[in-house]
């Protein structure tokens, strides 16, 4: 049995592997997999790399690098993904948080709520994220997918907010029982990818996230025509709805909350100047 490698070597050869399977970034990847390998920061891990890695940790970290450059997602090999300041759990049973929805969390935080609604909510980024900012605030979370609901469930507790979140099992609005609770913020990113446009769709994406996250099975619109018609009826009269949008549905889901009587449409654009983010509210009297 030889003598064990280093990290250096065993990163270049792992740079080597995702690199041949078309990985985009693979030396990013390497790395951020060899220090979740070794239990350190990334950003402390040259300070290892000389250092022998002990055949076990060699064989952990050579089995999640084959599973990236079979395209599982990083964030499911380490079960972390960060989003807004904080560290989420995830799995293959909920939406990766991304960069782009903290469009919607900074649009959200531009104006004073608290009591909160998040439909879809999938690891509970959305509606973890706006309560921890808002220390006065409570929000319900529903989502159609029981294995969605008990990862919400372990992000709620680490972060605390077990008395302020409820999380509730359902198809959107229906979760909240038969009388209408009313709301003073709306928040969701719903599935919104057309059955069309699935197999264009990144293997990361469209092999190992939850189908049920990504597409309605039609035109990608069929969320956003549920939730906008049930936006008065759980709002209170000033109340705004925030919604994730892809790129080319901002007319469509603008018009859909006009048709429900709701006021205020805006459109938020991302980084990248894309339409990223839908806004409207139920008027006052």
């Amino acid at each position: 049995m030889g003598a064990p490698m280093t990290g250096t070597a065993l990163l270049a050869e792992a740079v080597r592997q995702l690199a041949e399977a078309g990985i985009p970034d693979p030396a990013r990847d390497a790395r951020r997999l060899l220090a979740h390998v070794l239990g350190i920061a990334p950003g402390r891990l040259t300070l290892v790399l000389p250092d022998p890695v002990s055949q076990d940790h060699a064989a952990a970290f050579a089995a999640l690098i084959a599973r990236r450059a079979a395209r599982a997602p990083v964030s499911h090999l380490t079960g972390q993904r960060a989003f807004y300041g904080r560290s989420f759990r995830v799995t293959p049973d909920v939406l990766d948080p991304r960069p782009e929805t903290e469009i919607l969390i900074a649009a959200a935080l531009e104006q004073h709520f608290t009591h909160l609604l998040d439909l879809g909510t999938g690891s509970g980024c959305i509606l973890l994220t706006l309560l921890a900012e808002r220390s006065e605030s409570r929000g319900i979370g529903t989502d159609l997918s029981d294995a969605a609901l008990a990862v919400a469930t372990r992000n709620r507790d680490a972060l605390h907010l077990t008395s302020r979140a409820t999380l509730r099992q359902g198809d959107w609005y229906a979760a909240l029982g038969q009388v209408p609770e009313r709301f003073d913020l709306i928040v969701s990113n719903p599935p919104y990818i057309a059955l069309a446009e699935m197999p264009g769709l990144e293997d990361e994406v469209r092999l190992h996230e939850p189908r049920l996250a990504l597409t309605d099975e039609g035109d990608g619109l069929g969320a956003y025509r549920a939730i906008a018609a049930g936006a008065a009826r759980h709002l209170v009269p000033g109340g705004r709805i925030l919604v994730e949008i892809g790129p080319d549905q901002a007319s469509a889901v603008g018009a859909l909350m006009r048709q429900a009587g709701l006021g205020d449409v805006a459109v938020i654009q991302d980084f990248d100047g894309r339409d990223r983010v839908v806004s409207a509210r139920l008027q006052t009297l």
